[in-house]
C-alpha cells in the first residue's frame, strides 16, 4: 500500500505532534513556548486549538436530580472532532484553500483560518523559504482517550508525516486552581470527572505511542522541558510513519472502540438503575440527608465500576482476539453486577432511614 502524499508540505517533512492532559496542565503555554522554538529554528508551526475550534455547546453537559446525573446532551462533539481532523487533512492536501466547514459541524472558522494562516504565512520566512521550511502542527486537546490520539496517529500515517505526542502530568489541585483563575473557567466537575477518564501515553501496550514523552507541569515549564520536547518533534521529523502492512494496527483501534462503546453502553445503563434506585428511595420517605448520601455512595460506585470495566476489557485477550463482540451480552453481564452493588447500597441506606 503507497502512502499518499501531503500536497500541503510540498516535499518538506511534517509533523503532528499531540499535546494531552487535564484542563489547565499547561498545554497551552507549552504550545506557545514549542512554537517560539520552532520559529527560531526556522520551522512552519502552528497550534490546532480545540477549545477555540469546538464550540462549548457541542461538549457534553448534564442535567442532574437528587445530585444524580440522569442524561448527557450534545453527543455531537464526537463529530465536531473528527471535522477538526478533516479540516487538518484539508489543509495537507490543499494548504492555499482554506477548508469549507460544513454548517452541521458549526467548526469557528476565524479561529481555524487563523492556525492555517500561521502555517502558511510565518513572519520570520519568505514564500520560498516557507514552502521549503519543515511544517509542525501542535494538537491542543485533553485527547484522554487512546482512541481519540490514534485517530492522529492515523491521518500521521495516511500522509507519511512524523508522529509524536506530550503528557503533561499536573495534580489535580493544581489544575482545578489554574482553571478558577482563568477569565472563563469550566466547571471543576468537569476537571474531576476527566481524571477518572484520563488515559495517558502508554508505549508498552499500544506500539503506536512509541514517540511519547511526559513530564510534569504541577511547578512551570523549565527551558529542559521546552527541548526535550524540540527532540521528540524533531526525532518525528526525520522518521515519518509508513502505511501499516498488516491490520495489526486496525485491530487495535477497533479493540479501543469497542470497549468504549460496551463502557458508554453501560454507563447509560447504570443511570437508568441510578434512577429507579432514587425513584425507591424517595418511595420509601428517605430523610433529605440519607438521600444526599445514597445519591453520592450511587455516583461514586458507578465511576469505580466503569473504570474497572474498562481496564478489564482492555487487559482481557479474549476481547483482543475476538473479531466480533456481542456487546450487548457484554453489558448485560455488566449489568447483573452493578445492579447487585446497586441493591446493596440502597438497602443499607434505607436500613439507616429506620
Amino acid at each position: 500500500m503507497a502512502a499518499e502524499t501531503a500536497g500541503g508540505v510540498s516535499g518538506a517533512p511534517a509533523c503532528l505532534c499531540v499535546l494531552c492532559g487535564l484542563p489547565a496542565a499547561g498545554k497551552s503555554t507549552l504550545a506557545r513556548n514549542i512554537v517560539t522554538a520552532a520559529a527560531q529554528r526556522g520551522w512552519r508551526a502552528g497550534v490546532v486549538p480545540y477549545d477555540d475550534l469546538i464550540p462549548e455547546q457541542a461538549f457534553q453537559t448534564r442535567v442532574e436530580k437528587d445530585g444524580v446525573t440522569l442524561q448527557e446532551t450534545h453527543t455531537e462533539w464526537k463529530l465536531h472532532r473528527q471535522a477538526v481532523l478533516r479540516c487538518i487533512e484539508q489543509f495537507l492536501e490543499k494548504p492555499q484553500v482554506l477548508a469549507e466547514l460544513p454548517s452541521s459541524c458549526q467548526i469557528n472558522k476565524a479561529a481555524w483560518e487563523r492556525c492555517v494562516q500561521a502555517l502558511l504565512w510565518p513572519e520570520a520566512l519568505d514564500r520560498s523559504q516557507a514552502e521549503r521550511a519543515p511544517l509542525l502542527l501542535l494538537l491542543d486537546d485533553n485527547f484522554y482517550y487512546p482512541s481519540m490520539r490514534y485517530e492522529v496517529y492515523q491521518l500521521a500515517r495516511k500522509y507519511s508525516l512524523g508522529f509524536c505526542q506530550v503528557y503533561l502530568q499536573c495534580d489535580l489541585e493544581s489544575c482545578i486552581r489554574r482553571n478558577q483563575s482563568r477569565s472563563a473557567p469550566i466547571p471543576t466537575e468537569v476537571i474531576v470527572e476527566m481524571v477518572k477518564r484520563l488515559e495517558s501515553p502508554n508505549p508498552q501496550k499500544n506500539s503506536w505511542e512509541t514517540s511519547s514523552i511526559s513530564f510534569s507541569t504541577t511547578d512551570n515549564l523549565s527551558e529542559r522541558d521546552v527541548q526535550r520536547v524540540m527532540e521528540l518533534i524533531s526525532s518525528a521529523l526525520s522518521n515519518p510513519l509508513s502505511p501499516a502492512e498488516d491490520n495489526t494496527e486496525q485491530k487495535e483501534v477497533d479493540r479501543l472502540k469497542c470497549a468504549t462503546s460496551v463502557v458508554h453502553q453501560t454507563d447509560q445503563a447504570c443511570r437508568r438503575h441510578i434512577s429507579e434506585a432514587m425513584k425507591t428511595a424517595r418511595e420509601n420517605q428517605l430523610l433529605p440527608e440519607l438521600m444526599r448520601s445514597l445519591a453520592a455512595q450511587l455516583n461514586e460506585s458507578k465511576a469505580t465500576f466503569l473504570h474497572n470495566l474498562r481496564t478489564q476489557l482492555l487487559q482481557e485477550a479474549s476481547f483482543t482476539q475476538d473479531k466480533d463482540i456481542d456487546v450487548e451480552r457484554v453489558v448485560k453481564r455488566a449489568m447483573d453486577v452493578f445492579d447487585l452493588d446497586t441493591k446493596e447500597i440502597l438497602l443499607r441506606i434505607i436500613n439507616e432511614n429506620k
